[in-house]
């Protein structure tokens, strides 16, 4: 390991990693007690400290009510904040917890406490301190489940907090090696906790934590899947641009039934990323039946390039609450009629995914 990936954060980067947070009144930061958000902590007090209009800080830990040293883990954390001169709350998850999927409802439900504090505080941006080595965790976790091109893009630096229209996820740490977080506060004599669920091989994410010193040996570390990620993010701001120009170009909405009508022969035309993105939205906006799976989404546009070819003007299709129709050379999309007995959970149409095309994350 280079000298670089195990050297503490300067002062000089710490005002490059925060700059773009600088013109905000208030923010929250997620602090478990782990090594990675304590060095936020940390950090995000030296920044302030060197600012002349500060922000309001305050750090958030979450119990999730899962392990018995989450108690003294929180205490850790008010302590630090104090000395700091950080405000500091704990937040519990409480209620019955889920027997499968438990991390990604644990996550959920961490989300949704931050959000309060930050309704509270006044802040529209909520700190997290996932670094490069969490980004490359991220991009191999996405490979394997094998997602689209927008979802090896895996994390940016500044995106919506999930289940919020108004308060943004920063994660400014995120091309900084974990070592180096590391080493920042073993300098600065800051002890930290150690979360055994970190390693627990029940979790995919630890598993891949595992093969990371392996992949390195081939000269696929952490930095270079990284890269990757943002050399993915740049084709996705293409294709993006691409699939609003084509909106623009062909979606048509209709009043009665609700609806959105393409020229069938316009849209075999686009590439098939665009056109695939663009059948996407008009699902997405339309369909009440949860997320649009990408291999389904990817049936139904073979289908639908199978019905041109072929010359059959008859195709009816539902996909996740959409009925897509090609008839008399046009693509329509609408609401699908409710199934019979259906007794579904069904969330409003057209809700934030609707905008843009995050259906392979």
């Amino acid at each position: 390991m280079s000298t670089a990936e195990t050297a503490p954060v300067s002062a000089a980067e710490l005002r490059s990693l925060f700059s773009e947070l600088d013109h905000l009144p208030a923010l929250v930061l997620a602090v478990s007690g782990g090594p990675d958000s304590t060095a936020l902590m940390l950090l995000a007090a030296r920044w302030r400290k060197a600012l002349k209009k500060k922000p309001a800080l305050m750090a958030v830990t979450v119990d999730h009510g899962l392990r018995k040293e989450a108690k003294r883990e929180t205490a850790a954390v008010a302590k630090l904040a104090r000395k700091l001169g950080l405000r500091h709350r704990t937040l519990r998850w409480t209620g019955a917890k889920p027997k499968t999927g438990l991390q990604e409802a644990a996550r959920a439900a961490r989300y949704r406490l931050l959000a309060d504090a930050a309704h509270e505080l006044g802040a529209s941006h909520v700190l997290t301190a996932h670094t490069l080595d969490d980004q490359a965790e991220t991009v191999l976790m996405r490979m394997s489940r094998g997602s689209g091109i927008s979802g090896l893009g895996a994390m940016m630096r500044v995106t919506q907090l999930p289940e919020t229209a108004e308060i943004k996820l920063a994660r400014p740490l995120l091309e900084i090696a974990k070592t180096r977080l590391v080493a920042t506060l073993r300098a600065a004599k800051i002890p930290f906790a150690d979360d055994p669920s970190n390693r627990d091989p029940r979790f995919t994410r630890a598993r891949l934590r595992f093969l990371m010193p392996q992949l390195a040996q081939e000269g696929l570390d952490a930095r270079r899947l990284a890269v990757l990620a943002g050399r993915v993010r740049r084709a996705e701001t293409a294709i993006e641009a691409a699939v609003d120009r084509a909106s623009r170009d062909l979606a048509v909405e209709i009043a009665a039934p609700p609806g959105i009508a393409m020229e069938a022969r316009r849209f075999a035309d686009l590439p098939a990323e665009v056109a695939l993105r663009l059948l996407y939205r008009a699902i997405a906006q339309l369909g009440d039946e949860g997320p649009v799976e990408l291999g389904k989404l990817e049936a139904l546009l073979a289908a639908l390039e199978d019905a041109q070819k072929a010359r059959n003007s008859g195709l009816r299709r539902t996909l996740a609450g959409a009925l897509v129709t090609l008839t008399d050379g046009q693509i329509a999309v609408e609401r699908a009629p409710p199934r019979r007995g259906s007794t579904l959970t069904k969330r409003r149409p057209g809700r934030a995914r609707a905008a843009k095309s995050g259906y392979n994350i």
